[in-house]
Order: structure tokens, then C-alpha cells, then sequence
């Protein structure tokens, strides 16, 4: 089968969250029985870290309303099956930035994202399947069922977040060259808006969510978005997968950014991880559990909240705590103050480091997932192989991923309801499994046997390709 997966972001070409590691991780196990072609951005930074792009096609022009913009594809083959197209376009693509600077969005990412659209929907029809992932690529499938090369393709669209749909101003919708007369509430419309993900539901063949909890909380009012009504139309449609693990990116053995091995015959080395990652961040060591966290910085990470809860349980608990992120600036404000309240016990980085992000999965104890709401969650995936224990919001992939510690096959700590003290407790449950090492280690190697690997999830997703 020939497959064409369209995506903003691809691990290791760019990279800003989970949908890259994702789209990476499943390409990666389609390629072993498939033919896969990845389509995404030529982003500033790709041509010095991978020199031997090749140029491949002539340029090619595509019209955004008025206006002709110029694009090329430039192919990549990191591995036998497995193609990389990156399209170029330097006005759009070559910036700081993916999608944003300084915590504020590009104003021209309707356009960035139609561009792109435009050119997989030239790609596609050469696919058996096209399959599209996020808001970004949600507009293909109306570009392909109402435009001219309609091709024979099918088309499947993923949502990794429904949280982040694409809504502008309806006057960008004269960016598709469409007839005006689709753009009505059965397709893109949404109360007066372009929403980009509300065409890919409506367009889609099949669609699919990161995770089979989440797949049921998008069809209710309180976690749909706004688009509950619009998902419940086509809920025959839609299935949910759990997200997977690239584990030969992802071990704890043989992984050039850790300061030791170790697996879950032998725990020692995760001391001297630990060790390291406290010089790092300048931390005291002190013998104390490590709580930490790798998130974007945004509200439904729950870090507010997070914030509020080590506030009240710092000063009278003997912990330490490390984040690394970068999102909202107002959370960043408000982690550096809770850095300088607590100097000995809180160290925090801003950015994105993914050698680093090894380094804090493989040295904490415990590992603070509270979201109010995740699709699916990459990092209890990766905590659970590290030896570290998740303590998590049981929403989304969080909830099926993840069994708490009262089952005698309990893997980490999960709480039910999105309040600070809720989440206090889980703390302090955590604190006290830390100084029951038989349980703690019981508890470890029971994450860390546990497989998540990408060939069971696209095995699910070949059966739906071959319908």
C-alpha cells in the first residue's frame, strides 16, 4: 500500500510537541510492510541538519485567493520505505518559529497552512491513502472531494488536539479558490469562522483521535470543543487509538544522553542519572524523591494549577522539583517565582531540549502529568519505560494508559477530579509510595515491562486503511 502521511511537524526534522514524535513513531512502523511518504515543511534549520536534502520536481506555483506563491519539494530518505518531502516556501517557512514567536501566532497562518494543504492535495492522488493529521492539514480532504483533481485517494484525519482547530476570519476562506457557496455551517463555517478542523470532519473518510478515552470525551459538550455536535454526526466514523512509543529513540539502555544504564533487572543506574540532572539545575542532592515535569506551558497542561499545589506542599515536605518548557509566558513568570521562593527544593529550564528531556524522564522518581484534559500524553508513555512513575489526571490517554498503584498491576498514580487538592493528594501518595522502596521498585518494573510500542498501534491503523 502506498501511504502519504501530511503533517506540520516530523521528528527529527522539527519538532515542538507530541504530534511529531507521533506521526515519526507510526511512519516508522508502516514503513516495515508499506510504502510512506511524509509531507512537511522545510523549516529554517533542516537544510544544515540534514545537508543531503535533494531537490526533486520543478517549482511549482499555487494560487491563495489573488496571490501565486512558488513552492518546491525537496525529498529526504532516512530509512528503506520511508520518504521525507519537505516543501519549500522560505516567506513562510523560514522563521524562528513553527507557529509562533514570542508566545503569539504568525498572523499568516491560515495562509502557511493553506499553501501547504495545496500542495499534499497535488501529492495525493498518486496515494492509496492520505492520511492528515491535525488542523493544519484538515483542509485537504474539502480541496480534494470539491476541487478539480479529485484523484481516487482516501482520506484519513487524525486529531491530535481538539483544542486547536484553525478558526480565523471567514474572509480566508477565499484562500482555497473554492466556490464561496461551500463555505456554509455543513463545512467550514463555524458561527461566522473558518475553522480548518470542522472541514476535516466533515470531509474525512475516516477520523481518528489519539486515544480511546479521549475518541468519547470529544463526543460531550465539556471537552468537545464546540465541535461535539459536529463529531457526534459522525461518530460511526470515528475511532480512537492509543498513541505509541518509539522505543529505539526511547530506552533506557545504549541512550547517548544518559549518565548510566539501567533496565528493570537493575535500577542502579537511575541514581547516577539523578545525580547528574541535579547539577544541572543547580539542586542540592539531598536523597530526596524528584517530582518533574517536560510540558508545554499552557492552561490545559494544568501548570497553573500544578503551581498552586507545590506552593502549598514545598514548604512543609522534603522534595525536589524540575521543569523544563516553554509556552505561556505568564506561567513562565509565575515558575520562575516559585523557583525563587524555593531555591534548594525547584529548578526550572524554559525552551525546548530533547537531550535534556531524556535526562529528566531518566532521573526523576515521579513524573506530574496533571492536564485537564490529553488526548493521549507522550510522556507517561516514556516515564513508564524510564522507571518513572506517572502521577496523572485520569482524562484521555492518560486514563488508558495508566493504572493506579491500589491494583496489584498498578503502574502510577492517577486522580479523578481537576482540583489542586486532588492533585495535592496524589502528591502526597507519591511521597509515601518514595519511602516504601520494595513497593516503589515493585511499581517501577511493572511500567517498565509494559509495551507501548508503535507496530500494536498501526496495526490498528492498517486495518483501517484497508477498509
Amino acid at each position: 500500500m502506498r501511504i502519504l502521511q501530511a503533517v506540520s511537524e516530523f521528528f527529527p526534522y522539527s519538532k515542538t510537541g507530541g504530534l511529531a514524535d507521533m506521526v515519526a513513531g507510526l511512519s516508522g512502523a508502516l514503513a516495515q510492510n508499506h510504502e510512506v511518504t511524509v509531507a512537511t515543511p522545510l523549516y529554517r534549520g533542516i537544510r544544515e541538519q540534514f545537508p543531503d536534502l535533494e531537490a526533486i520536481g520543478e517549482e511549482f506555483d499555487l494560487p491563495l485567493g489573488n496571490g501565486k506563491f512558488t513552492g518546491r519539494w525537496w525529498r529526504h530518505q532516512p530509512s528503506p520505505n520511508l520518504t521525507v518531502l519537505l516543501l519549500e516556501n522560505d516567506a513562510f517557512y523560514n522563521r524562528p518559529g513553527i507557529y509562533m514567536e514570542h508566545g503569539k501566532g504568525y498572523w499568516d497562518n491560515p495562509e502557511r497552512f493553506v499553501f501547504f494543504s495545496k500542495a499534499v492535495a497535488r501529492l495525493a492522488p498518486d496515494f492509496d491513502v492520505t492520511h492528515l493529521h491535525d488542523w493544519q492539514t484538515a483542509i485537504v480532504p474539502m480541496l480534494l472531494k470539491e476541487g478539480a483533481g479529485k484523484g481516487t485517494t482516501r482520506m484519513v484525519f487524525t486529531i491530535h488536539n481538539l483544542a486547536y482547530q484553525g478558526a480565523c476570519d471567514a474572509d480566508r476562506f477565499a484562500l482555497t479558490n473554492l466556490p464561496a457557496k461551500l463555505f456554509h455551517e455543513r463545512g467550514p463555517e463555524h458561527f461566522g469562522s473558518l475553522n480548518f478542523m470542522k472541514a476535516g470532519l466533515h470531509y474525512a473518510d475516516v477520523i481518528t483521535t489519539v486515544s480511546p478515552q479521549y475518541a468519547q470525551e470529544i463526543l460531550t459538550e465539556e471537552f468537545g470543543e464546540g465541535l461535539s455536535g459536529e463529531l457526534q454526526k459522525r461518530q460511526d466514523r470515528l475511532t480512537g487509538i492509543l498513541n505509541g512509543v518509539d522505543y529505539a529513540e526511547w530506552r533506557t539502555q545504549g541512550n547517548p544522553h544518559l549518565a548510566a544504564e539501567y533496565d528493570s533487572g537493575n535500577l542502579s543506574g537511575k541514581a547516577t542519572c539523578k545525580t547528574q540532572l541535579l547539577k544541572i539545575f543547580g539542586l542540592p542532592n539531598q536523597d530526596l524523591p524528584l517530582l518533574a515535569v517536560v510540558s508545554r506551558l499552557a492552561e490545559q497542561k494544568g501548570i497553573g494549577q500544578m503551581v498552586e499545589a507545590l506552593t502549598e506542599l514545598l514548604p512543609d515536605n522534603q522534595f525536589q522539583f524540575v521543569l523544563l518548557g516553554s509556552g505561556d509566558e505568564a506561567l513562565e513568570v509565575v515558575l520562575h517565582q516559585l523557583q525563587a521562593a524555593f531555591p534548594a527544593k525547584v529548578g526550572v529550564k524554559i525552551g525546548y531540549n530533547q537531550s535534556l528531556s531524556h535526562k529528566i524522564e531518566a532521573a526523576a522518581d515521579f513524573f506530574l502529568m496533571p492536564s485537564r484534559f490529553e488526548p493521549c500524553g507522550l510522556n507517561q508513555l516514556y516515564s513508564l519505560r524510564y522507571g518513572t512513575t506517572p502521577i496523572v489526571h485520569a482524562v484521555g490517554g492518560l486514563k488508558d494508559s495508566i493504572t493506579d498503584i491500589q491494583n496489584p498491576e498498578g503502574n502510577g498514580i492517577r486522580y479523578e477530579k481537576f482540583e489542586a487538592s486532588e492533585l495535592i493528594t496524589a502528591i502526597q501518595r507519591a511521597l509515601k509510595l518514595y519511602r516504601d522502596s520494595h513497593k516503589l521498585n515493585q511499581v517501577r518494573k511493572i511500567g517498565m515491562k509494559q509495551d507501548f510500542s508503535w507496530p500494536i498501534a498501526a496495526e490498528k491503523f492498517n486495518a483501517i486503511y484497508a477498509q
